[in-house]
């Protein structure tokens, strides 16, 4: 496996002006920062309103950073106007969460799928474009007959379908999937993931994969990263992640996750996170997390943890591990 870095945010930040205010943004993200070597899979999970899609969206440039950097395969695309961008788009596609309003109802597959193709001028004549896209069909589990009909006329997984062969007719080296199986049947969902992953190990394809559903992204990812409010609260191997969880929001995560045992379900000594995530507009003092944490203490409101590694590539933010927080305000 190739370790050059595909894709990094450094300190990404993303606000949002609150309409009618002329003081207040929505801290959507928040210095967030992140490494996706060539090939591998980063899961980004949280509850919804934590800021993971917004990271997606910023990364890839449809929301325009407010502050950070954003680097493609070693080139900074932070400040690249749309003109300068457009050229790199081919190298960095997105599949979208829902198939349903992801496609021009007015297009056909055919069309669709085309339309990369003519943005990027890949194919010399109709001939050419046409071949590449019946392969890609074939690849998606679709066939050519599909061509020549509308995104109405297909079920929920095979229109995800043409959204993975759109994104995926490039050939790009990276592709963001914002939450792609949230909107699907659970007995499509590990369709969907499963093809994802065969064009991965085919052309070593880098994903920043959002999701909600903390089991699917075990499955799906090698690098985990956690985010909280607008903020990462920990990142780490898959596996670390799930079998020695550090931070209090992570392990609440994990103790929500049903589970098919009740015996083990009783046996359960974690309870999951109560309360509701507070407003983005205006977020906690100190850690985010504090309002909601079991384990908070006095200083947990006043002074906000950095991430740090306490072992192994693992990161966290807590003040629970000495690391974490600032050497002027250890008391």
């Amino acid at each position: 496996m190739n370790d050059s870095i595909m894709l990094e945010a450094r300190n990404l930040v993303k606000h949002f002006p609150v309409s009618g205010s002329k003081n207040q943004v929505v801290h959507a993200v928040d210095g967030v920062s992140f490494q996706v070597k060539k090939g591998r899979t980063l899961g980004l999970v949280g509850e919804s309103g934590c800021g993971k899609s917004s990271c997606a969206r910023t990364v890839i440039r449809i929301y325009e950073p407010t502050a950070g950097q954003i680097f493609l395969d070693g080139q900074e695309i932070t400040n690249l106007s749309q003109r300068q961008l457009a050229p790199l788009r081919r190298n960095i596609q997105m599949v979208f969460q829902d198939p349903y309003a992801s496609l021009n109802a007015r297009m056909t597959v055919r069309e669709i799928i085309n339309e990369p193709l003519r943005a990027h001028k890949v194919c010399s004549n109709a001939r050419e474009a046409d071949e590449m896209i019946f392969e890609m069909l074939d690849r998606v589990g679709l066939s050519r007959e599909h061509a020549n009909r509308y995104a109405h006329e297909f079920s929920g997984g095979q229109r995800q379908r043409v959204g993975i062969a759109r994104a995926l007719i490039l050939h790009p080296k990276v592709v963001i999937c914002d939450e792609p199986i949230s909107a699907l049947d659970v007995s499509i969902q590990a369709q969907v993931v499963n093809l994802l992953k065969e064009f991965q190990e085919e052309e070593e394809i880098t994903y920043l994969f959002i999701a909600h559903d903390l089991s699917m992204v075990r499955y799906v990812s090698d690098d985990v990263g956690v985010m909280y409010l607008g903020k990462l609260v920990e990142l780490s191997e898959s596996n670390e992640i799930y079998e020695h969880p550090l931070h209090p929001y992570t392990q609440g995560l994990l103790a929500a996750i049903p589970i098919p045992d009740p015996k083990a379900a009783r046996a359960k000594t974690v309870s999951s996170i109560e309360g509701d995530i507070p407003s983005p507009i205006s977020p906690p003092s100190g850690c985010r997390f504090h309002t909601r944490c079991p384990h908070a203490t006095p200083l947990c409101s006043r002074v906000e943890p950095v991430m740090a590694d306490v072992g192994g590539g693992h990161q966290v933010a807590c003040h629970l591990y000495p690391q974490c927080t600032p050497g002027d305000s250890k008391e």
